[in-house]
């Protein structure tokens, strides 16, 4: 891939995962903001795009630790992955932060006030962000493999019942962006994750938890909104007339 100006940043991410690490040494947001042209988004951040070129070029060259090519997925497979990878992963991690979160206010709030935004914060994601995986489970993510099954010949596309897949992948991606924006707050009043001096070992797991969870985040959102519901809307346009 030649990176010119008018690529956007999701399809970059979106040809080698490998190049997110490049963005994110930016603070360049790849996954909720990721349709933006690679050079609007340097003139809006104050960055060099010829040096941000080469180091997204010198990736792209990088034979070691090449990523799988999710862009070449068929849509039933990739829905499959983020369900069994990602959601899978949000499940599971979310009683276990819950509980840390709880541990460490309750030890430090007192000296560490913004323990108790951050622990508001996280719950409300992991309320939103569950109820958000069902809605992508039950009724976006079957309709996906309906599409594929339709493009294999398998079966008729018949009625579609919230009119077009645009709908609820518009509602899907700005649910995305209130994550996207929960965890941006997250990271700013945690200093980054930075464990203070204070810190005990619950403190350093808790915030090397929620920052492994924010990447996490960051993969399954790139994945969705830059690859399966362009994808998605794209294949529907052919049985859809």
């Amino acid at each position: 891939m030649d990176i010119s100006k008018e690529n956007t940043v999701g399809e970059i991410v979106a040809n080698d995962y490998r190049t997110a690490a490049v963005f994110e040494s930016y603070g360049i947001d790849f996954c909720c903001k990721g349709n933006r042209p690679l050079q609007a988004v340097c003139e809006k951040e104050n960055i060099d795009f010829n040096r941000l070129q080469e180091e997204l070029n010198k990736t792209l060259l990088t034979k070691e630790g090449s990523s799988s090519d999710f862009n070449s997925w068929p849509l039933d497979l990739l829905a499959d992955y983020v369900e069994k990878t990602h959601h899978r992963y949000v499940k599971e991690k979310i009683p276990l932060l819950q509980q840390y979160l709880a541990k460490i206010c309750q030890a430090h709030g007192k000296q560490h006030p913004e323990l108790f935004d951050i622990a508001e914060l996280f719950n409300e994601s992991a309320s939103e962000f569950t109820a958000h995986m069902q809605k992508e489970e039950n009724i976006l993510f079957p309709f996906i493999r309906k599409l594929e099954e339709v493009q294999q010949g398998n079966k008729p596309l018949g009625a579609v019942p919230f009119g077009s897949v645009q709908n609820p992948v518009q509602m899907m991606m700005h649910e995305h962006d209130a994550e996207g924006e929960r965890f941006r707050n997250i990271a700013a009043l945690s200093n980054n994750y930075t464990t203070p001096a204070d810190g005990c070992n619950t403190y350093k797991v808790t915030f090397a938890l929620l920052k492994e969870f924010e990447a996490d985040l960051h993969k399954h959102i790139h994945l969705e909104n830059n690859i399966l519901f362009p994808k998605s809307i794209e294949l529907e346009k052919v049985f859809v007339h």
